[in-house]
C-alpha cells in the first residue's frame, strides 16, 4: 500500500516535471517554425519562469559546490592571515621580552656603576667657533650666549655625555668654556662605585691629574672611572668625567675632537667655580 501511495505522487510529479521541461522546447520550435509573436508573447509568460526554475533545479548542485568552493577558498585566506598575525604577535612579544630585558640590564649596569641620571631643565646645542690653547691654559669659544640662557658655571658636554668644560665667561651671543685641562680647572669628583672623593685638576696637558684625600689608604690604578661628586655644589653629581690611565693620570675627552656640545642647565645655584 505505501508504494503504491508514493508511486501516486511520484509520477504526477515526473509527469508536471517533463510537461515544464517540453514548454521550453515548444517555445523554441513556435520561434524558428511558426514565428506567431502574440503566441510567443503569451507562452512567454509561462516558459521564462518555468526555464528559470528548471534552470535553478539544475544548476543547484553546481552554484553549491561553487559556493562551497569559495568558502573554503575564504577559510584558507583566514587561516593564513591568522598565521601570519600569529608570527607578527610572537615577534612582538620577543621583541618586549628583548626590551625588558635590556632596560632591566641597563638599570643594573646603572647600579653596579653607581651613576646618577641627573636630569637637566633644559639644553643647548653650540658649535666650538674658536679654540683658545695657551701654556698652560686651554679655553674655547661657543656661538651661544646669554640670548640662549646660558649664564656662568653652567656644564658644557661632549657629544657623547663626557664633561668637556665649565661656562666662565657669557656675552649676548657667544661663551667662553674652561677645558678640564686647563691650569685653573679644579674639579670634584667621586670614584665610581665607592664613597672615595677626590680633586681633578687640569695642568695644561692632554691628560688631568686626579689627587684622592677622602681615603688614604685607597690605591688608584687604570680603568677606575669618575663622576662628579658635587661637594662643591656647583657641578651636579653623577656626570661621567673619565677613567684613570694610571695612578694620577685622567684619561678625558679631548677638546682637539669637539667641534659641537651640548650646554646643560640644572637648577642649581650659581656658586663662582673655582
Amino acid at each position: 500500500m505505501k508504494q503504491n501511495k508514493i508511486s501516486s505522487k511520484i509520477y504526477p510529479l515526473i509527469r508536471a516535471v517533463a510537461a515544464a521541461m517540453v514548454l521550453p522546447v515548444l517555445f523554441i520550435y513556435i520561434m524558428i517554425a511558426k514565428p506567431d509573436y502574440k503566441i510567443m508573447n503569451a507562452l512567454s509568460h509561462v516558459v521564462v519562469p518555468v526555464a528559470q526554475w528548471i534552470g535553478n533545479i539544475v544548476t543547484w548542485p553546481i552554484r553549491a559546490v561553487g559556493g562551497a568552493i569559495d568558502n573554503i577558498g575564504e577559510m584558507s585566506n583566514l587561516r593564513a592571515e591568522n598565521e601570519e598575525l600569529r608570527i607578527r604577535l610572537d615577534e612582538a612579544l620577543n621583541n618586549q621580552a628583548i626590551c625588558s630585558i635590556a632596560i632591566e640590564e641597563n638599570k643594573k649596569l646603572q647600579h653596579e656603576l653607581d651613576i646618577t641620571n641627573t636630569q637637566p631643565r633644559d639644553t643647548v646645542i653650540a658649535d666650538i667657533i674658536h679654540d683658545n690653547r695657551a701654556i698652560g691654559h686651554n679655553t674655547y669659544i661657543i656661538n651661544r650666549g646669554a640670548n640662549k640662557g646660558i649664564e656662568p658655571n653652567m656644564v658644557v658636554m661632549s657629544p657623547n655625555m663626557m664633561l668637556a668644560g665649565i661656562i666662565i665667561d657669557v656675552a649676548p651671543h657667544f661663551s667662553r668654556v674652561r677645558a678640564l685641562t686647563d691650569s685653573d680647572t679644579n674639579i670634584a669628583v667621586r670614584v665610581v662605585g665607592s664613597e672615595v672623593y677626590g680633586f681633578m685638576t687640569g695642568n695644561g696637558s692632554s691628560t688631568p691629574t686626579m689627587g684622592f684625600f677622602s681615603d688614604p689608604e685607597f690605591q688608584p690604578s687604570a680603568g677606575i672611572k669618575l663622576v662628579t661628586s658635587n661637594i662643591s655644589g656647583v657641578i651636579p653629581s653623577g656626570l661621567t668625567v673619565g677613567e684613570m690611565i694610571d695612578e694620577s693620570d685622567v684619561k678625558i675627552y679631548p677638546v682637539s675632537k669637539l667641534s659641537r656640545v651640548i650646554v646643560l642647565k640644572f637648577d642649581t645655584p650659581q656658586n663662582e667655580y673655582k
